[in-house]
């Protein structure tokens, strides 16, 4: 069930003004931790496909018995994004472990199977809480909490839903930031207006140069003509993303891989952190109350943009975000906020 946590509610300093200007100040702009910066230790962990995934490790590592968090990071995200840095100065401010695991070809090093990531990955998010929780295990480590950033959320509630009451084998509970739970609406917002000149320009520049490369890897594996045509993320998809991970194109790689349709069946705790004024993610499509099960908590502030959340006199800092999430994930598994 829903724990009983209020965090202070967000609201966007004066000087930070719309969703544009909160997402991408916030990005780059922002103080991401206290102290100083983020250091991690890199781990290698060899997929049952015969691939490869890269986990950072943050350093020091926590005491016996501590409570882990793991990130799973967004879309051409890592470590080194600004959220994940921010959460992982969270983490060693309370004293916990953090990992970030990087999806593939997400850790700076080609991967060798031909495959990617994708917004409804399930089965690898469960493979690697899995292997999260034996590596724990071994080390007597506390509850094992999960969160995961845009893309990443989408897959771990994925995960949560399908798995049922199995998950909580794996987690105390769960929690998405800035999700688009309905990715055929989170699609066609990015591929819109000032959205379409400014991020999807962003996001295709470097999943092109990766499609690319894995084309010269792997040849015949898609239409180079195609991703020369391909001017939106839709595009990208249908020709890039489904068929490489068994869906038939984009509009069946949206419909099946969405974690809305499976918020009721989630049995962990899990909050869906949501901002009305995502330039990614429409309010519209946002779940309501009914839609979702007894054990999900849905916030959802009216400001804060997509993954921005900065507050404080310029250039602001990025503490609210990790404290609010994190301290819900503590007390959802019975710790203190």
């Amino acid at each position: 069930m829903p724990v009983a946590f209020e965090s202070v509610p967000y609201h966007a300093s004066a000087w930070l003004p719309g969703a544009h200007l909160q997402t991408i100040w916030s990005a780059r702009h922002a103080r991401r931790v206290a102290g100083p910066g983020i250091v991690y230790r890199r781990e290698r962990w060899d997929t049952p496909d015969g691939d490869f995934v890269d986990v950072d490790w943050l350093v020091p590592a926590p005491a016996a018995g501590a409570p882990w968090l793991v990130l799973f990071h967004g879309l051409e995200g890592s470590s080194r994004s600004h959220y994940a840095e921010a959460f992982a100065g969270w983490a060693r401010e309370r004293g916990l472990g953090f990992a970030v695991p990087h999806f593939r070809g997400c850790s700076g090093e080609l991967n060798r199977a031909p495959r990617a990531y994708h917004s409804g990955d399930f089965t690898e998010v469960g493979w690697l809480l899995a292997r999260f929780r034996a590596t724990q295990t071994a080390c007597g480590s506390g509850p094992l909490l999960a969160v995961g950033v845009s893309l990443g959320g989408n897959a771990l509630l994925r995960w949560a839903g399908e798995a049922g009451a199995s998950a909580a084998a794996l987690v105390q509970a769960v929690a998405a930031v800035c999700s688009p739970l309905d990715l055929a609406a989170g699609a066609q917002a990015i591929g819109r207006g000032l959205n379409r000149q400014v991020y999807t320009r962003l996001f295709l520049r470097t999943m092109k140069a990766k499609a690319r490369t894995q084309l010269a890897q792997h040849p015949g594996l898609f239409d180079a003509a195609r991703l020369r045509q391909a001017r939106d993320l839709v595009a990208f998809d249908d020709l890039f993303t489904a068929p490489l991970h068994g869906f038939s194109g984009a509009d069946d790689y949206y419909r099946r891989a969405s974690a809305k349709p499976v918020l009721a069946d989630i049995r962990v705790p899990a909050l869906v952190l949501n901002a009305h004024n995502d330039p990614f993610v429409p309010a519209a499509s946002l779940p309501r109350a009914g839609e979702v099960g007894p054990h999900v908590v849905l916030w959802q502030p009216e400001q804060g943009g997509h993954v921005g959340f900065c507050q404080g006199r310029a250039p602001g800092q990025l503490f609210w975000l990790p404290r609010a999430v994190g301290g819900w994930l503590l007390s959802a598994a019975g710790g203190s906020a």
